[in-house]
């Protein structure tokens, strides 16, 4: 398969270590949960730009490793970085199958003390679980499921009404003010989207796809 980052990173300035190898991280590209950590050496890394897909050395196999092509589960590169000292590479990557991590987990960063934990994301995706979790489980007490129990009636005027607030806080021209009406909106947009069941990735796949 062709790629666009042929030319991406120069590889004689990349500076593997005493083995010939580079740690490689990916990352999601909509979220930017950390996925996983690998290995990567000259021939892999060359595989990775030529192909825009992920391609890492098995240091316990001594062998260079096609990410998925066993579990189905391939990483196709959407951008790849190199850090300031030249010793480490970063790639953003859409994970086919939502899985990275060879223990079904979709990241391996997942174990904390005793349990599992995924990795964080960015805020809004943290933020919108919560409120997935909030209409999953509902608490009589919670604000949230409030708004849930009110249906579309109750959460599309609180859109109506923060959407106002948001425009008279630009008028004052106060960023504060602005930064925390704009916050409410997220929120109460948010829950419209979990209550009709419209995952977050959807919207960040529209703005990634726009953006481009």
């Amino acid at each position: 398969m062709a790629s666009d980052f042929s030319d991406a990173i120069p590889l004689d300035e990349i500076r593997f270590n005493d083995q010939g190898l580079v740690p490689a991280i990916a990352q999601d590209y909509l979220d930017g949960t950390v996925l996983m950590m690998a290995w990567m050496n000259r021939e892999s890394l060359a595989k990775t730009l030529a192909t825009g897909e992920g391609w890492y050395w098995s240091r316990s196999r001594q062998e260079l490793w096609h990410k998925g092509a066993t579990s189905g589960h391939f990483q196709r590169v959407k951008s790849i970085r190199y850090d300031c000292d030249s010793d480490a590479i970063l790639m953003a990557i859409e994970q086919v199958g939502e899985i990275a991590c060879h223990t079904g987990e979709r990241s391996c960063f997942h174990q904390i003390g005793e349990g599992k934990q995924a990795p964080g994301a960015n805020t809004l995706s943290e933020l919108y679980d919560v409120i997935c979790d909030r209409r999953d489980h509902p608490n009589p007490e919670s604000y949230t499921c409030k708004l849930f129990a009110g249906g579309d009636n109750k959460i599309l005027k609180k859109i109506g009404e923060e959407a106002a607030e948001v425009v008279m806080a630009c008028k004052d021209d106060d960023p504060d003010q602005i930064a925390g009406e704009a916050a409410d909106l997220l929120y109460h947009t948010l829950v419209a989207i979990a209550h009709h069941n419209v995952p977050l990735r959807d919207v960040l796949r529209k703005l990634h796809e726009r953006r481009r």
